[in-house]
């Protein structure tokens, strides 16, 4: 009893840290109490500041995302691809009503005519129609008299008798720059193109001439033909051997070749048209060089 006794009993200093003790711990928690100790927050998303700053990254975002977009240009629709009528927004079918159209020679001369043609939304119509561009003898006519009719007839697209046309091997370039779709560069092109070849011997050489569309070639030939042909002494594939092949214009020494050895594999060919079976050599290209072409024994 005496024990446990003594552990309540104080001296004087004893005394005095308990109560000094007890002070300091009513002190703190009344400071704890009346006073906020927790930190402001360091960034405050909420704030006009970070409000206006926001709104700038969202704003130069949206402008990032507009430079990325594909540029789009006016065109044509007549010379519409089926990769940029994807890029549109055209369906499948909607593109091939186009293209039936384009095949028969027929041409689309206003948007009207184009959804007429492609039975395109309205939608995709409202969107798409501000990109073309027709040629100015559509959008802006000069008359509808004789004077329209010669203009169609130097643009190409009202095809000559052969009486009236003019010669291929003699057409000057600004006889040629009268036709739709060819330009100054491209008259030039053709020029040398015939210069190369010593002159044309045939129409279909012209659908050789880099960078002339199928239907301007045949805007072209509307006009002119080759009239003064000349003379061509086709190579005997029976005989030839790659080096002769290779002097084709437009043949490569290593499609010369593949030539030689297809002829040469099969001991004889009937018709120069077996050489399509070689791979790599389009119908187009060989329906230019089989004019330097024979079969002969």
């Amino acid at each position: 009893m005496n024990s446990l006794k003594s552990h309540f009993v104080f001296n004087r200093s004893q005394r005095s840290g308990i109560l000094f003790l007890v002070l300091l711990m009513t002190i703190l928690m009344h400071v704890n109490y009346f006073y906020d100790f927790s930190s402001p927050d360091i960034m405050d998303i909420y704030s006009p500041e970070m409000k206006g700053l926001q709104k700038e990254i969202d704003s130069l975002r949206l402008v990032e995302i507009e430079t990325r977009k594909p540029k789009r240009y006016p065109f044509n629709p007549n010379y519409m691809t089926d990769f940029k009528a994807y890029t549109l927004g055209l369906s499948p079918q909607e593109f091939d009503r186009l293209k039936d159209f384009r095949i028969k020679n027929q041409w689309v001369n206003s948007v009207a005519d184009f959804k007429r043609v492609t039975k395109v939304s309205d939608v995709v119509l409202a969107e798409i129609s501000p990109l073309f561009k027709f040629p100015e003898w559509v959008s802006q006519p000069k008359s509808r008299g004789n004077s329209f009719e010669q203009e169609g007839r130097a643009k190409g697209f009202t095809e000559l008798p052969f009486n009236k046309k003019t010669d291929l091997n003699l057409a000057t370039l600004s006889q040629l720059e009268k036709v739709s779709g060819i330009g100054k560069s491209l008259s030039k092109r053709i020029i040398d193109y015939r210069e190369k070849l010593g002159g044309f011997s045939a129409d279909i050489q012209l659908y050789g001439v880099w960078g002339l569309h199928q239907d301007v070639v045949k805007r072209t030939l509307h006009v002119f033909t080759v009239k003064t042909p000349k003379i061509v002494k086709p190579i005997n594939l029976h005989q030839a051997s790659a080096s002769d092949i290779a002097t084709i214009p437009g043949v490569s020494f290593d499609l010369a070749k593949e030539i030689w050895e297809f002829v040469v594999l099969r001991g004889r060919i009937e018709s120069v048209s077996e050489l399509e079976k070689i791979e790599g050599l389009s119908e187009a290209k060989l329906k230019l060089i089989q004019l330097y072409l024979s079969i002969e024994q």
